[in-house]
């Protein structure tokens, strides 16, 4: 499945200009031949508002998730948002998949929240494995900081994730996590994972951009710069197949030894 990130910071603060920014994207996506479009974290808001958050945060069927279904249907491919979702009094870090023909798929909610400023503002999801088919694949979802947990990714990897797209919002000095974690992490649970970030300054944080889809073989099929951009590349379900056929990792597991990570 052709798989497009967008790396951007739209405009933090306008969620109307955040959907006019994932709308330009979607028609660019879409004209590219992708089936799926992957923006970052918190895209919908904006990542460093503050108390703009809670006044900013709808529900996972809101005004907004309706726009996003608008615009994915009218574009023809589906879309992977970040957005603070409210719960009657409580607000999640979330991120939604919208199919390509406007119905809501899966919604997720991060559970490892970073830092004293995202602890201030979200509690903590409690399910850490959501899923979805969509184009052939198994499509899990996780949000930045979620991916840096090897049990996390491998708990896909067990429940059968393809395609792990995670939207993020990482900022220096983190590059690493980019560079070489998340093709590790492909590479050791045998998946394709889209990592979109987001890019520039935005409040006292500096994002750094790299936005990749990483394969299997932990190689990048793709890898945007430190600007705003739009990358694709494509999650190949032969290569997925071969590449898990002849790496022993998954099935070498020797989970009796493994008591004590729980």
């Amino acid at each position: 499945m052709r798989t497009a990130l967008l790396q951007s910071s739209g405009r933090p603060g306008s969620v109307a200009g955040n959907l006019e920014v994932l709308d330009a994207a979607a028609a660019r996506a879409a004209a590219a031949g992708a089936g799926l479009l992957v923006a970052p974290e918190m895209f919908l808001t904006g990542y460093a508002i503050g108390d703009g958050i809670a006044r900013l945060a709808e529900p996972a069927d809101g005004d907004a998730a309706g726009a996003v279904a608008h615009l994915a249907a009218r574009h023809g491919l589906a879309i992977v948002y970040g957005y603070p979702e409210r719960d009657g009094g409580t607000v999640y870090n979330s991120a939604q998949l919208i199919s390509a023909d406007g119905s809501r798929l899966a919604n997720y909610r991060k559970t490892h929240l970073f830092g004293s400023a995202e602890r201030g503002h979200f509690t903590p999801g409690e399910r850490s494995l959501v899923q979805a088919r969509l184009g052939g694949l198994t499509v899990g979802i996780m949000i930045c900081y979620d991916v840096e947990f090897p049990e996390n990714v491998r708990a896909h990897a067990l429940a059968g994730t393809d395609l792990l797209v995670v939207p993020t919002a990482n900022m220096h000095p983190f590059q690493f996590v980019a560079e070489a974690l998340v093709p590790v992490r492909a590479w050791e649970n045998q998946m394709y994972v889209a990592y979109a970030n987001r890019v520039g300054p935005e409040g006292e944080f500096e994002f750094f951009g790299l936005s990749a889809l990483a394969g299997p073989d932990g190689v990048a099929r793709t890898r945007a710069g430190r600007g705003e951009e739009l990358v694709v590349a494509d999650a190949d379900p032969a290569f997925l197949a071969a590449s898990r056929e002849a790496n022993p990792y998954l099935n070498d597991r020797r989970p009796g030894l493994y008591g004590s990570l729980v």
